[in-house]
């Protein structure tokens, strides 16, 4: 008969029979988990990838924009007339004094439309002399039969006062009394009419000064553009500079108001760029920017903004440092940053191509000998640096090069 197994004997029955299975499964999970490793991933040349290490610091917040160098100051000459390009002084790349001669134009037809606006002022001054003449001498006539006849009308007066103190005594007669007063009243209407038509004279003359005067002055006004555009077309330098840009084709024919010369300071430098519109709120009149040009960098202030946008951009100017002046060129193209804050000890990485704005990213971290695809979150940026907020420690490695090719979840190195 067969005794009842203790309660112990099967509880350790029990237990190694667990424990040989475990020994069993444990190295099985290793193995299905290293060859699940190597199916998930594959391989990568580290020497292909450009690792940048997560660190601690500062970074300014930065929107990027594009532009262009240009001389902060710069005067085109225009051609103030139609003609033709006689002969050149100097060269594009010469230095000039503000006044040195450029180049000379054709300029008989502007000579000789100076010279008929000359005659013709002249001549106009000459007709207007005579014509205050003129009302000169035909006001002082009138002013003279004034005086003759306001002693007509005295002794007029004084004839009829003496024909009625002949008739008080006896001596004279109401006929001769009745004419004299008729006569004096004449005089008096006659008079009269004369002051009226010296002071109708005296307008008519002011009003023909006037239009005399503002015809002399339409004709000086000729003569002065006449002058000022003969001036003009003698195409001096307008100010101590560098000729940048000259018409140089001898004989050619330029139209009134048509480029013939540009002449720069390059002695200082702002660039004029240009940034979305949604961005127009980091625009701010002094407010600081970073510029990368010429393979310089350097800091710059804004100048002025344009206020309308073009085409969904913000066009604004930016003003150089007069010390980075020689180490630019007219043209070269600028990547500027607009900042428009400043971070203090946030975590950080350097920037990389990858980086188009605040967000979600899904990039590779070094972890051991693997890279492993990590979200992070990725804050404001400027030219050299990303602010981390989330997914990263300052001391990982993280890739910053192009892994636009890479899909798999993690890799070996």
């Amino acid at each position: 008969m067969d005794k009842p197994i203790d309660p112990k004997t099967k509880r350790a029955r029990r237990n190694r029979k667990l424990l040989t299975m475990l020994f069993i499964l444990i190295p099985v999970i290793a193995i299905i988990a290293i060859l699940s490793l190597f199916l998930l991933s594959g391989s990568i040349n580290k020497e292909n990838l450009r690792f940048a290490t997560v660190s601690r610091g500062d970074l300014r917040s930065s929107v990027s924009a594009t532009g262009k160098v240009v001389p902060a100051h710069e005067e085109t000459l225009v051609s103030p007339l139609t003609t033709r390009i006689r002969e050149l002084y100097v060269s594009p790349g010469d230095s000039v004094a503000a006044g040195t001669p450029l180049l000379r134009i054709d300029l008989e037809n502007a000579e000789t439309e100076y010279q008929r606006s000359a005659d013709e002022a002249a001549i106009k001054k000459y007709d207007m002399r005579q014509a205050d003449l003129a009302s000169e001498t035909n006001l002082a006539g009138l002013e003279m039969q004034i005086q003759a006849k306001e002693m007509a009308v005295e002794r007029l007066y004084a004839t009829y006062l003496n024909e009625r103190r002949l008739d008080s005594i006896g001596s004279g007669t109401g006929e001769r009394i009745r004419e004299a007063e008729l006569a004096w009243k004449t005089g008096r209407l006659e008079l009269q009419q004369l002051r009226g038509q010296l002071a109708n004279e005296r307008k008519i003359a002011q009003a023909a000064a006037s239009r005399r005067n503002l015809e002399g002055n339409i004709s000086d006004r000729n003569l002065e553009m006449a002058r000022k555009t003969l001036d003009e077309a003698r195409l001096l330098a307008p100010i101590s500079g560098t000729v940048t840009w000259l018409n140089t084709t001898l004989g050619a024919t330029i139209a009134a108001g048509e480029k013939v010369a540009v002449v720069s300071d390059l002695t200082s430098f702002k660039i004029l760029a240009e940034l979305p519109e949604g961005h127009a709120d980091k625009l701010s009149v002094g407010g600081p920017v970073s510029i990368l040009a010429g393979g310089k960098e350097m800091e710059g202030k804004i100048m002025n903004i344009n206020a309308q946008s073009n085409s969904g951009m913000m066009s604004f100017t930016v003003l150089l440092p007069p010390e980075k002046a020689s180490e630019l060129r007219p043209g070269v193209n600028a990547q500027v940053g607009v900042i428009y804050d400043e971070l203090t000890d946030v975590i950080r990485i350097p920037r990389g191509s990858f980086f188009n704005g605040p967000g979600k990213y899904d990039l590779y971290v070094k972890e051991g000998n693997r890279i492993v695809r990590r979200t992070l979150r990725l804050g404001a940026g400027d030219r050299n640096w990303i602010e981390v907020i989330s997914g990263l420690t300052p001391g990982e490695e993280i890739v910053i090069s192009d892994i636009t090719d890479l899909t798999a979840p993690a890799y070996r190195l």
